[in-house]
């Protein structure tokens, strides 16, 4: 394990990663805090805890929607993927169902 010392939003943080991971984690660290500066600098929103509540969901939409540069399932966005799979239990589910009453 090694820490690793980030800034985010004129905070410093010191993190815990597994060896080998600290530039992943730098990375991610430069990335939140250029959403939030980008955030507080808007003026829009105040506190940082908003501040890191509206870049989480910013990201979070940015994850949900990106997709695969290549593959059979790179015409479709990773919340679509989540969806398909939602669907997908949801006819199992009532598929096995019945079968767990004769059990």
């Amino acid at each position: 394990m090694s820490n690793v010392d980030v800034n985010i939003l004129g905070s410093s943080y010191r993190l815990v990663c597994k060896d080998g991971e600290e530039r992943a984690l730098r990375e991610a660290a430069a990335l939140l805090d250029k959403k939030m500066t980008t955030i507080r600098d808007t003026g829009k929103v105040k506190g940082n805890d908003r501040i890191a509540v509206m870049a989480a969901l910013s990201m979070a939409a940015e994850f949900l929607t990106a997709k695969a540069p290549a593959g059979p399932l790179s015409e479709i966005s990773l919340l679509e993927v989540q969806h398909k799979i939602a669907a997908m239990h949801r006819i199992l589910d009532s598929a096995l169902t019945p079968q767990e009453n004769l059990f």
